[in-house]
């Protein structure tokens, strides 16, 4: 069965198209939501990755799929690497992972160091080098996680623990020119050790900022997980291999000295659990699902 897949294009501002989608499969003018042209079960719409994702969750799956129940969500593979607590926050792929999770799917960002984007159909069946593309590969390298995932899990079990995602980053494809970099191996990680996080570089010529990285305590102390794991920026960018980092979508600062240190100097001003406290979580605690819903204001667009 062939899996529903729902593409981005840019920002949602009406019902149509105003210019045709990147590389001219989706002309102007066509609904903001659609099919394919060539492949029925692939969607795509005029949002973010995060959009696309609710909108296949909550109108083309029950729409045109009878509800068709998910057992697995992956992102990408995406033109680029998105390695690191900072492009956890700011990726696209990582970002319709993250809603996805959110909404009780095993999620799986996959990312690629390849970062020249190009069409989907736009696949070499041949190169030089006698290996498949670098698109080929990157797409297996995901197929390789996926299969594994399954096959270590016992039947009937969810594939992820509720609120658990993996993020998977592929080095730089190299068939295309050479054989250096073509069936790289899986390597455990962790989000932090080697990661940067962004800060501007001034160009007194022209005036304008850039881009540059800036390798930081902050960014990279290891407060959760197994700290003796790599770094998955060290191990992507130091050779031929593909990291896997296991992630939650808790961002709750764990039990210990640290977090006792700084409750406790928020007291008394910001108070612990008391009875009347205890009253209110027990009254929100008798409200329905959709009553809580309800009664959170909206977040606009």
């Amino acid at each position: 069965m062939k899996a529903v897949r729902v593409a981005a294009l840019s920002s949602p501002t009406s019902g149509n198209l105003t210019g045709p989608s990147e590389f001219g499969i989706i002309p102007a003018g066509a609904p903001s939501l659609g099919r394919d042209p060539t492949d029925p079960d692939v969607w795509y719409y005029n949002g973010t990755p995060g959009a696309c994702t609710i909108v296949a969750l909550d109108h083309v799956l029950p729409t045109f799929y009878n509800n068709r129940s998910i057992d697995l969500y992956l992102g990408g593979p995406n033109f680029g690497l998105n390695v690191g607590p900072f492009y956890y926050t700011l990726s696209g792929t990582i970002g319709g992972t993250y809603t996805a999770i959110g909404r009780n799917l095993p999620g799986i960002a996959f990312s690629g160091g390849n970062s020249e984007q190009r069409s989907y159909t736009w696949i070499n069946k041949t190169t030089t080098t006698g290996h498949p593309d670098p698109a080929t590969i990157h797409g297996q390298l995901a197929v390789d996680i996926v299969n594994q995932l399954i096959k270590g899990t016992k039947p009937g079990e969810r594939l992820l623990p509720l609120g658990y995602g993996i993020n998977v980053n592929a080095p730089f494809i190299t068939s295309l020119t050479n054989d250096s970099c073509v069936s790289p191996s899986f390597v455990q990680t962790r989000f932090t050790g080697g990661a940067f996080t962004d800060k501007v570089v001034y160009n007194a010529t022209s005036g304008t900022f850039n881009y540059g990285n800036d390798l930081t305590g902050g960014i990279n102390t290891c407060i959760n997980g197994n700290c003796t794991l790599p770094g998955e920026t060290d191990v992507v960018d130091g050779g031929c291999s593909v990291t896997v980092s296991v992630f939650t979508i808790d961002y709750d600062a764990p039990l210990g000295l640290a977090q006792a240190k700084v409750r406790g100097a928020l007291t008394p001003l910001v108070a612990f659990e008391n009875p009347s406290a205890k009253v209110r979580i027990r009254s929100r605690d008798d409200l329905s699902k959709e009553e809580r819903e309800a009664r959170h204001a909206l977040r606009q667009a």
